[in-house]
């Protein structure tokens, strides 16, 4: 075999990688989000232009596309290994499915030169006298009709505009659905890699985050079909202008132009003295009750520096104690008298228990009477907070060991907590459910208007798993037009705007958001902030993405049976 046949073998392949690599490169701790715009190129030019003459074609495009995927999830969620090796493993095993679907049907939309109708008699011989009378006139040699570069697949704008059309409602499709099964984990979608790109994200009131990874995939198909046309036309000699790139671009440039003009037009509002802190404790003492005075103690310390700035809200990370906030523990009696001492606003992470289940929750403290109000969680983190199947499947425990010992119970109820102040009302997302659109879309629904996040990011080190984490979290600020404040034990502690913009941030002297300490500042709060489109119609484009991939499904079914029954009949 020589070098040519194996660069012709391995080249799809290794395409299939780098799109994997390109897509990876887009999040912490990299953040090359500009890669988004081409990362699914190499991937499509593996799909459409190589494997002509495999006997099963879409089983090739279904592996490259799982090649792709194991690249991008292995990658981008390597931060795993923190926790558990075999779930990392298990993760890229299975998310890589979802781009070898999306891979699947690009395959089967691929498009196909059209079959010359045969013309014989006089309406042959006038059709080429008339194709002669065009070549001359325009300056160029006449092209054979018999010529198989006639019928390039490649050359027609509402073909290509089509074909991005569906396989950008595919993708999100794809993605809407691994956001949803299982419990769903929709972390690093092709649109949440623009995370920082202010313009560009507004669109997101509308479109939800689907809406900008429609836009980046439909870019990326467009790209493969521009430069495939350019090569086709250069061919023939024969341009045409190109309405699918333009368009593209034009919805580009409007994308851009609306969120310029939204974050021009800031809601009427109250400053909210808030104080957050970042206690930074290991999480070999979190839960340890050799360590429970040292936290008691730490807790005291950060929390009387933050008093000086006088908070109106003060927020403490998830799981802040070392037991179960109940009656007779040392941790509740800590926080009822702290609380009562200090006459502030608290939230904190608590672990709560009944009779049935222990939860993951929050309190709220409000400083004037001392009551209290419960929140325990709705989402809770598949193989980290519970172990699907852990009493049907034996051995699925093994693979989070002894980091998941026990499973939470689900919270029932979307409880809206209400400060002291009648006009600020917190939706209290625990953990990664700052991430998930519809969940924080029903808080506000239920009339909160500030964005109240407690989490613990300790699991993961100082890898880049809470900054992905605060990424996928800045959407809902922009979702909902409304401010995020975040306590972080281990992660990212900070202050987002309505525009998705990290106002604060706390950070130690080299920069690191690895670091012990208080973050104080103001938000700012609406009273009666003006419902987004997307609060009001939730995931809209995503089930109108959903749709169209289910009639394109549908489309293409009489061409999926039609070669079984063939098969069957000989």
């Amino acid at each position: 075999m020589n070098l040519a046949t194996q660069a012709r073998r391995c080249w799809p392949w290794l395409a299939a990688l780098a799109s994997g690599i390109l897509y990876r490169a887009c999040f912490a701790p990299f953040d090359q989000a500009w890669l988004c715009w081409i990362a699914l190129t190499p991937l499509l030019a593996a799909i459409w232009f190589s494997g002509e003459n495999s006997k099963r074609r879409w089983r090739r495009d279904l592996l490259l596309g799982y090649v792709a995927g194991l690249a991008f999830f292995w990658g981008v969620f390597s931060w795993l290994r923190t926790v558990t090796i075999p779930g990392l493993v298990l993760v890229g095993l299975y998310m890589a499915i979802y781009m070898a679907a999306w891979s699947w049907l690009a395959g089967r939309l691929r498009p196909q030169p059209r079959k010359p109708k045969p013309v014989t008699g006089l309406e042959a011989v006038t059709r080429r006298l008339a194709e002669k009378r065009a070549a001359e006139s325009s300056g160029m040699l006449p092209v054979p009709n018999e010529s198989p570069e006639r019928n390039s697949p490649w050359l027609s704008s509402m073909r290509n505009l089509l074909l991005a059309l569906l396989l950008a409602s595919a993708w999100v499709t794809v993605e809407t659905i691994r956001s949803i099964l299982f419990s769903g984990w929709g972390w690093n979608t092709l649109g949440s890699a623009l995370h920082a790109q202010w313009a560009m994200i507004q669109i997101v009131d509308i479109t939800g985050v689907p809406g900008l990874s429609f836009l980046v995939a439909m870019t990326n198909v467009i790209l493969v079909l521009t430069v495939r046309r350019f090569v086709d036309e250069t061919r023939l000699k024969a341009r045409r202008p190109h309405f699918d790139f333009t368009l593209t671009m034009a919805a580009i440039v409007g994308v851009m132009g609306y969120g310029i003009r939204a974050v021009q037009n800031p809601q009427e509002s109250t400053p909210l003295r808030v104080a957050a802190l970042q206690p930074n404790i290991p999480r070999e003492e979190k839960f340890n009750p050799n360590f429970a005075q040292a936290t008691f103690d730490k807790f005291t310390k950060l929390s009387l520096v933050a008093l000086q700035s006088k908070p109106e809200l003060l927020l403490w990370p998830e799981s802040s104690m070392p037991d179960p906030l109940l009656p007779g523990t040392e941790s509740f009696h800590f926080v009822l008298q702290f609380s009562a001492e200090i006459k502030t606003d608290l939230l904190l992470g608590i672990i709560d228990q009944d009779e049935k289940d222990a939860y993951n929750a929050a309190w709220l403290v409000t400083g004037g009477d001392q009551q209290v109000q419960l929140y325990r969680k709705l989402h809770l983190v598949p193989f980290g907070e519970y172990v699907p199947g852990r009493h049907t499947l034996p051995g699925i425990g093994v693979i989070v060991g002894d980091q998941v010992p026990e499973d939470f119970g689900f919270g029932q109820e979307f409880t809206v907590l209400k400060t002291t102040r009648p006009d600020v009302r917190l939706a209290p997302l625990i953990c990664f459910e700052d991430t998930i659109g519809e969940l924080t879309r029903q808080f506000v629904l239920r009339g909160a208007n500030v964005l109240a996040n407690v989490t613990n990011d300790g699991w993961f080190l100082r890898s880049a798993g809470s900054q992905q984490h605060l990424a996928n979290a800045v959407f809902r600020c922009v979702e909902m037009r409304l401010p995020m404040v975040r306590s972080a034990n281990t992660g990212v502690t900070c202050f987002i705007n309505e525009f998705g913009r990290i106002t604060q941030i706390l950070l130690d002297d080299t920069g690191s958001q690895f670091t012990e300490g208080v973050l104080t500042g103001q938000i700012a709060v609406s009273a009666n902030p003006t419902p987004t489109f997307y609060l009001k119609h939730g995931e809209l484009f995503a089930q109108i993405c959903c749709g169209v991939t289910l009639l394109t499904l549908l489309a293409l079914l009489p061409r999926l049976v039609r070669p079984k029954l063939a098969a069957r009949s000989l």
